[in-house]
C-alpha cells in the first residue's frame, strides 16, 4: 500500500512575521511587518523572474495576506491560536461548566417565550443579562490574554485551556446576542 500523502502543516503566522506568539500582539509592529512583506513579495516586482520564483512570491504574498487578516482580528487570532495548538477542532464538542449552560438555557427559554409571545419590554432585561455574562467572561479572561506571552512554556497549555473555555462560552453568548438584536429590530 502506498504511503498516505500528509497534508502540509498549517502555517505559523507568528513565525512568518518573527513575532512571539501572543493574544495581544503589537498592532503597529504587525502592520509594519505586513507592509514590508507586501513590498517584498508583491507579484508585480517579480514579473521578470523565473516562473518558479513568481509562483513562490505569489504563495508568500497570499500567506502574508492570510496571516495579517488572521492576526489583526482578535477573534480570528484567538481561534487561530487554539487551532494551532490542537484545541479547537471542528466537530469536537467541549464540556462547558453546568452553571454556565444553565444560565444560557435560561436565556434561551426567555427568548423562546418572546418568540411565542412578543413583548418589547422583555427584550431589554434579556439583553442586559446576556451583556452582563459577556462582560464577566471578558473581565475574567483578560489577565490570561494579556499575560500569555510572558508565561513560561510549561504554563501555556493551562492558559490555552482557559482561553478555549472562554472562546466556546463567548460563541454561545454571541448567538443569544444576535437573537436579542433580531427581536430588538422587530420591535
Amino acid at each position: 500500500m502506498p504511503d498516505a500523502i500528509s497534508a502540509p502543516a498549517p502555517a505559523d503566522y507568528f513565525a512568518f512575521y518573527g513575532l512571539p506568539e501572543s493574544f495581544r500582539p503589537d498592532e503597529f509592529t504587525l502592520k509594519r511587518l505586513y507592509y514590508a512583506k507586501s513590498r517584498e513579495t508583491h507579484p508585480d516586482f517579480h514579473a521578470t523572474s523565473s516562473p518558479d520564483n513568481q509562483a513562490e512570491m505569489l504563495r508568500q504574498a497570499t500567506l502574508n495576506t492570510d496571516a495579517y487578516r488572521t492576526l489583526a482580528d482578535a477573534d480570528q487570532r484567538m481561534a487561530y491560536l487554539l487551532r494551532h495548538h490542537g484545541l479547537l477542532v471542528e466537530g469536537q464538542s467541549e464540556q462547558l461548566p453546568p452553571n454556565f449552560l444553565m444560565d444560557v438555557m435560561d436565556l434561551n427559554e426567555q427568548l423562546m417565550e418572546l418568540e411565542m409571545d412578543p413583548d418589547p419590554t422583555a427584550v431589554g432585561p434579556i439583553a442586559a443579562e446576556a451583556q452582563a455574562l459577556a462582560d464577566t467572561l471578558d473581565a475574567g479572561i483578560e489577565p490570561v490574554l494579556a499575560g500569555y506571552e510572558q508565561l513560561p512554556t510549561d504554563h501555556r497549555p493551562a492558559a490555552l485551556r482557559q482561553v478555549l473555555t472562554y472562546y466556546l462560552k463567548k460563541r454561545y453568548l454571541l448567538r443569544i446576542q444576535r437573537q436579542v438584536a433580531t427581536f430588538t429590530a422587530r420591535s
